[in-house]
């Protein structure tokens, strides 16, 4: 079976919309608790929502890309490196934002879901023109 970026691309970011359903359902648990992660405006509890929306942004990301990737002609090597960074910044952006909630030195994590979500989008610009 051969990779093909586009349907990857497409199911990584109908997969991140419900990691942010998921997330989503999963906070509203404890969002009337007034001093759940700090309270409404203590930076876990800013960036555990940081990192619930992040799975639809990213998400998005991905099915744009995979929605781009025959109308712009990339090639399919090209876009299976793009489709693999972005599924790492799926991945990686609400876990850093999850674990920099729990443990603040995580915050040195960031540089993985930036650099991975960079890389997609440059390989998508490079190779379209």
């Amino acid at each position: 079976m051969e990779f093909d970026p586009v349907r990857f691309s497409l199911l990584a970011g109908w997969l991140g919309m419900l990691g942010g359903v998921l997330s989503g359902a999963a906070m509203g648990i404890f969002f009337l608790k007034p001093d759940w992660l700090g309270g409404y405006g203590s930076q876990p509890r800013r960036l555990v929502r940081l990192g619930h929306i992040s799975f639809f942004g990213i998400g998005l990301l991905n099915l744009f890309y995979g929605l781009s990737l025959t109308p712009l002609g990339i090639a399919d090597t090209a876009g299976r490196w793009g489709s693999l960074s972005l599924l790492v910044a799926l991945i990686s952006m609400p876990a850093c934002c999850f674990l920099t909630a729990w443990r603040q030195p995580m915050r040195h994590l960031f540089p993985i879901p930036v650099l991975s979500a960079g890389a997609g989008i440059v390989i998508i610009l490079s190779n379209s023109f």
